[in-house]
Parts: structure tokens; C-alpha cells; sequence
């Protein structure tokens, strides 16, 4: 099964970092968002891997080649304009619709996570990897006297869930996706409205999102202790 990793982004919001580099590209313990993906689909026996660039794309294609140091197959989707989160998936759709399988796994280049993305395909139905909102605060606790019992940092809030950003898509995909713009805001909720998507609760697995300058601390932190 073939998986396809957006990394066409500008990162805006991770400068001055990406003034030299795409966003997929920058480093969490030394080591590239992209590499760590890669790293992290071998390990879930999915060794054939189309990346989406377009900003900086030679540092990408530079940096992993073929793919064979890292020991799968790599191919590349050219975005000669940004085109959104659907327009790179339907840019790529060249080299999945041709395959045998009925689908495939698809990320945002932005992701570090461990969870398993098996889980995602079980039903042949186009899925999204759901994990738990973590608050953006600390949070304090108070009893009924409003006596202060504790602080948590962060917690996760219980029964809301996010999209992940990890998708398992059958090939019915490419009738929704648009020429350009986002799959979270075209595809997706009309697939939704029709009822053709399932979501899979990850409620004990190790997550990130790279979207600012302090996400990159906070996730060596949790690597050191979560390797992929």
C-alpha cells in the first residue's frame, strides 16, 4: 500500500526557519519532520512513498533522494503553485489510481505521531485518525468551596477529538477533491454530509503538530520518551 506525505507548504508561521527551508524540513532532535515520517511508515511495513513539494522542493528531493538510504521507494509530486491541501492530493493522483489496492494512506508534512495507521483501513471506507484536544492552557482545579486543589498543564478534554491529519482514502476520493484549495474545507465535509467517512479515536498514542516554535520543543520533549 502506497502512502502520500503533503510537503508543499510555506510555513509562514515557523518563521524566520522557513525563510531557507520547508517547513516538512525542519529538525526535531536533528532529525527532519519528513525523515521522522518516513521512519515512522517503514515501521508499519509501508515502504512506497509519493511526497507533494512545491516551496524549496530541491532541499527535499536533495535530502531523501530515491529513498533507498532509508530503505523504501520515493516519488515526487510537483506543485509549480501552491494549490492547497485537495489540489496536491488530486496533483498526485497519477500514481494512485493506477495501483491495485483500493487505497491509501495520506499525512500532512507537518505531523510527527506514532500511531498505528493500519487501524484506519479495516473497514475500506475513507477514514480520519482522531486524537484528543489538549487544551491550550493550564487548567486549574477547584472544589466545591473554590479551594484550589491542584493544576494541570495542558490536559487533554475529554470526549472532543481533532482530526490528525493522518487519513486512510479509497480511491473515491479524487470525485471530491478540488483543483484547488483545502480537503478540510471541500472534500471532507461533503463526504461527511453523505455519509462516506469514518473517524478512528487514537485516545493513547503519542501526537504532535509542528505549527509553531514552541511545538518544536515540546516535541523533542515527548520523543525523547515516544521514539517512533
Amino acid at each position: 500500500m502506497k502512502a502520500v506525505i503533503l510537503a508543499g507548504g510555506l510555513g509562514k508561521r515557523l518563521k524566520p526557519l522557513t525563510n531557507d527551508r520547508p517547513k516538512p524540513m525542519i529538525e526535531v532532535l536533528n532529525v527532519p519532520i519528513l525523515e521522522w515520517q518516513i521512519r515512522w511508515f517503514k515501521k508499519h511495513n509501508i515502504d512506497e512513498i509519493i511526497i507533494c513539494v512545491g516551496y524549496l522542493k530541491e532541499m527535499i528531493i536533495d535530502y531523501l533522494g530515491s529513498g533507498n538510504k532509508f530503505g523504501i521507494r520515493l516519488g515526487y509530486v510537483v506543485e509549480d503553485v501552491p494549490l492547497g491541501t485537495g489540489g496536491a492530493l488530486k496533483n498526485s493522483s497519477s500514481l494512485l489510481t493506477g495501483t491495485t489496492d483500493n487505497g491509501f494512506f495520506m499525512t500532512n508534512g507537518d505531523i510527527l505521531t506514532n500511531l498505528d495507521p493500519h487501524r484506519l483501513c479495516r473497514e475500506n471506507k475513507s477514514t480520519i485518525a482522531l486524537v484528543p484536544l489538549r487544551s491550550p492552557y493550564g487548567v486549574v482545579n477547584i472544589n466545591d468551596k473554590s479551594d484550589v486543589i491542584g493544576f494541570e498543564e495542558k490536559p487533554e478534554i475529554p470526549d472532543k477529538w481533532i482530526n490528525a491529519g493522518v487519513y486512510y482514502f479509497t480511491k473515491e476520493i479524487f470525485d471530491y477533491l478540488p483543483d484547488n484549495g483545502n480537503i478540510e474545507t471541500t472534500a471532507l465535509p461533503k463526504m461527511a454530509k453523505e455519509g462516506k467517512l469514518k473517524g478512528i479515536k487514537f485516545p493513547d498514542t503519542f501526537w504532535r503538530s509542528i505549527d509553531s516554535h514552541k511545538d518544536i520543543d515540546e516535541a523533542g520533549k515527548e520523543l525523547d520518551n515516544e521514539r517512533i
